[in-house]
């Protein structure tokens, strides 16, 4: 005689929609509701459609970790990864719980500065998967001090951020000065980023006092 399947807890019902709805007003991705909450794929479909008004995106997660090194999106993901590094010490959240609060403190701090999201809920998540297989890790820049982010078996001991050696693209777009009128970036020419993400690398250098400070 086959025994009845335990009854899930209505509570327990409650707290996994609810921490769905949550994640879907963050825009992650099917695959990260599935691995975060314990509901059925149909339900969290048809949750998702009701809520964001279309399906769920089709396709694979975003996989590769070189996305996380390239220069504005690095000094992001170094912003949103040192706030969670510091939740994980002092907050005593779960996991899930940790990735929302410092997701959520990563776009206040965006916005405080009128600069551009670029770093997603979902590659928030993928990051956080690459940390915890040691893919990837939070590295010291030997200039200024701050903590970037890197591949872990990265050869290169002596590092230097984006910020304190910008790509010469990172001088696309800016206006040209009197003394290079053309706005012709030569090898070797010091270029200075643009104020926001300049303004955004101190913030990821300061994270775990904004943190401290939002979790007061």
């Amino acid at each position: 005689m086959k025994t009845a399947p335990p009854r899930k807890s209505v509570l327990r019902d409650a707290e996994d929609f609810r921490l769905a709805i949550e994640l879907i007003g963050f825009g992650a991705r099917l695959q990260v509701l599935e691995a975060e909450v314990s509901l059925s794929r149909d339900r969290l479909a048809r949750l998702y459609k009701e809520l964001r008004g279309v399906s769920p995106p089709k396709g694979q997660l975003p996989f590769s970790p070189d996305w996380f090194l390239t220069w504005r999106p690095n000094v992001h993901a170094s912003l949103f990864l040192s706030t969670y590094r510091f939740l994980e010490a002092h907050s005593g959240q779960v996991r899930i719980d940790r990735m929302i609060s410092a997701y959520r403190l990563y776009q206040e701090q965006i916005a405080m500065i009128g600069e551009e999201v670029v770093l997603s809920f979902t590659r928030a998540w993928t990051l956080v998967r690459f940390v915890e297989c040691r893919t990837m890790e939070l590295c010291s820049c030997k200039c200024c001090g701050g903590k970037y982010v890197r591949h872990t078996y990265d050869l290169q001991s002596n590092f230097v951020c984006g910020l304190c050696a910008p790509p010469p693209r990172a001088a696309k777009g800016r206006k040209a000065k009197p003394d290079n009128p053309a706005g012709v970036v030569h090898a070797g020419m010091s270029v200075r980023p643009d104020s926001d993400i300049a303004l955004l690398a101190h913030m990821a250098k300061r994270a775990p006092a904004l943190a401290a400070f939002h979790a007061q």
